[in-house]
């Protein structure tokens, strides 16, 4: 009975031991069960959304924007709001989210980058390449679902009303800054012209001097012309001989004078003759003094454009105060 004891008492650990492989194996199988289901949720996780890929979803009719973050190797969400939000803005805010980002720029399909002053509303009616650091990512944007005419007149009620409240709210700060810069503007065509107007002022007098040098001239030479032809009519010859030569000499001048319409397309007429001899002793002393006469012009007509839309900034109509009050702020 004792060996039979022994021998039982010897069983009994080999049983426990094939006991507890039998229990293990279980175990070990459920581990690498477990192990695959992890994988498997891993594969259909990356099959669904990759984590290289930028997705766009609206969401209560604003779009989402999901990015992978390069540094922190996470997805982030971006809501934008298309006709507020800026690409500069946007791409601002992924480099905040992600310190790690050195550089973030939005090509168009063809290689034509594009700008960051450029509404997030026009960036997402085409596809789009986001680079961020040195990886590219093509940017698929849905078709959004068109509105109904309805919908689509409340949402323009809408859009004028929030545009009126927002003209209503900073109108006065708009015109104070938009006032200031116009002043500034004028300071600083002001300051380009004076050395024009001294340079103009100097060649203007030039040029009036010899104007009216020549009309003197022209003077003389008819006075002396008429004493002639007196002195050869009455002193000389009779005018039986002279009347022809008065006739030709009419008859030259009338020549002349179709010359001239015939070179300038105008009429002789003396003040135009006047103001044509002055531009020209006018424009060919500007090339001997370098005067640059087109820059000039451009400078008077960007001072009279700031001028006339400073007066129109300050008409009582847009500042919404009496006149008096103008009057006295000018």
């Amino acid at each position: 009975m004792l060996p039979a004891l022994g021998r039982a008492l010897r069983a009994g650990p080999a049983r426990a031991g094939r006991g507890s492989r039998c229990q293990l194996a279980p175990l070990m199988q459920c581990q690498r069960q477990i192990g695959k289901l992890r994988h498997y949720k891993r594969v259909c996780y990356s099959t669904l959304v990759p984590s290289d890929e930028v997705t766009i979803n609206y969401r209560h009719g604003l779009p989402v924007i999901t990015v992978m973050l390069p540094s922190r190797k996470e997805r982030c969400q971006f809501t934008v709001k298309p006709m507020l939000t800026t690409v500069g803005t946007f791409l601002q805010d992924i480099q905040k989210e992600d310190k790690g980002i050195e550089k973030a720029e939005i090509f168009t399909n063809d290689g034509s980058k594009i700008s960051t002053k450029t509404l997030v509303e026009m960036l997402l009616m085409n596809d789009f390449k986001l680079v961020i650091n040195d990886m590219t990512y093509s940017v698929k944007v849905p078709i959004k679902d068109k509105l109904s005419s309805e919908h689509a007149t409340e949402m323009e009620d809408v859009k004028s009303l929030v545009q009126r409240l927002f003209t209503a709210l900073h109108l006065e700060d708009h015109q104070i800054k938009r006032e200031r810069e116009l002043l500034l503007k004028l300071d600083h065509l002001k300051e380009q012209l004076i050395p024009f107007e001294q340079m103009k002022a100097r060649i203007t007098k030039s040029a009036d001097a010899r104007t009216s040098r020549l009309l003197w001239i022209g003077l003389a030479l008819m006075s002396t012309q008429g004493g002639a032809l007196a002195w050869l009519t009455w002193w000389v010859y009779s005018w039986d001989i002279m009347e022809p030569v008065t006739y030709f000499i009419t008859y030259g001048s009338a020549m002349a004078f179709y010359a001239y319409f015939v070179l300038t397309k105008q009429d002789y007429v003396y003040p135009d003759v006047k103001d044509r001899q002055f531009l020209h002793y006018f424009y060919r002393k500007s090339k001997s003094q370098y005067f640059d006469v087109e820059q000039y012009n451009k400078l008077k007509e960007d001072l009279a454009e700031a001028e006339e839309s400073l007066r129109r900034l300050r008409q009582p109509l847009h500042l919404r105060l009496p006149i008096q009050e103008i009057h006295d702020k000018d």
